[in-house]
């Protein structure tokens, strides 16, 4: 599906049996699904709740085709109504599309706290995650660029931040990282992706992210502005350099 959303494409069987075959060839465990930037399931507007609910629904249909897969969406923004009632329209939208039966995880995204996003502090996705009923369908996917924005200081105290989700919201719902630099200063409440190293959080500081001991063991994943593919591979290849072990 188009980031922007609008309609996906059927898929096709053959690719979802090519994929089954290229996939454990070559080291690819767990694939990540991103909703559209244009659902918004903290949103009061009926439209854009209708919106958010067919794409969610569909996408997790989709999702169904490749097992062991997430699926993360951004919590969105309350266009301000009171933040308790789209942290609660977060969580009834969530259980309206989980089932106990589905194997898709689906993670809600720190946010930086641009406008009137929900979603930029730990207190606030724990309190859309303890809402959920099949919560252990649900979890977290930790941001760097956006947690940055939000003000938690990667690159100065990492364990303190590691320790904060964890009597916050609870380590074992962390269940993904985005690994990005950024182009702004900690706090900014901007979500401006920079590449590996070339930003406010720095190499080492995303470095350490991927070496820590309660963190190393999930999986992460690059989103980060190259034009080509051979950027990501230098970041890749950069990262693995530094990684411990």
């Amino acid at each position: 599906r188009n980031p922007r959303g609008g309609r996906a494409k059927a898929i096709d069987p053959k690719d979802v049996a090519a994929y089954a075959a290229y996939a454990p060839e070559h080291g690819i465990e767990v694939i990540l699904g991103y909703a559209p930037y244009t659902a918004n399931p903290a949103s009061d507007k009926q439209a854009e709740h209708d919106f958010t609910m067919m794409v969610l629904a569909e996408d997790l249909a989709r999702m169904a085709e490749t097992p062991q897969a997430m699926y993360t969406l951004q919590p969105g923004s309350a266009l301000g109504k009171p933040v308790d009632e789209a942290l609660a329209r977060v969580a009834a939208a969530l259980n309206d599309v989980i089932t106990p039966s589905q194997e898709t995880l689906v993670l809600v995204q720190t946010m930086a706290g641009e406008g009137t996003q929900v979603g930029s502090t730990f207190e606030q996705l724990a309190r859309i995650l303890d809402q959920v009923k099949f919560d252990d369908h649900a979890g977290v996917l930790f941001d760097a660029c956006r947690a940055w924005g939000a003000g938690y200081d990667l690159a100065g105290d990492l364990d303190g931040v590691v320790e904060e989700f964890d009597c916050v919201i609870g380590l074992d719902r962390l269940r993904a990282i985005h690994l990005n630099d950024s182009q702004n200063a900690r706090g900014s409440r901007k979500d401006r992706h920079a590449r590996i190293g070339e930003g406010q959080i720095g190499l080492e500081a995303l470095a350490a992210v991927t070496n820590h001991p309660k963190l190393r063991d999930l999986p992460f994943y690059l989103e980060t502005p190259n034009p080509e593919l051979s950027g990501f591979a230098e970041e890749i290849a950069l990262l693995r350099e530094m990684h411990v072990g």
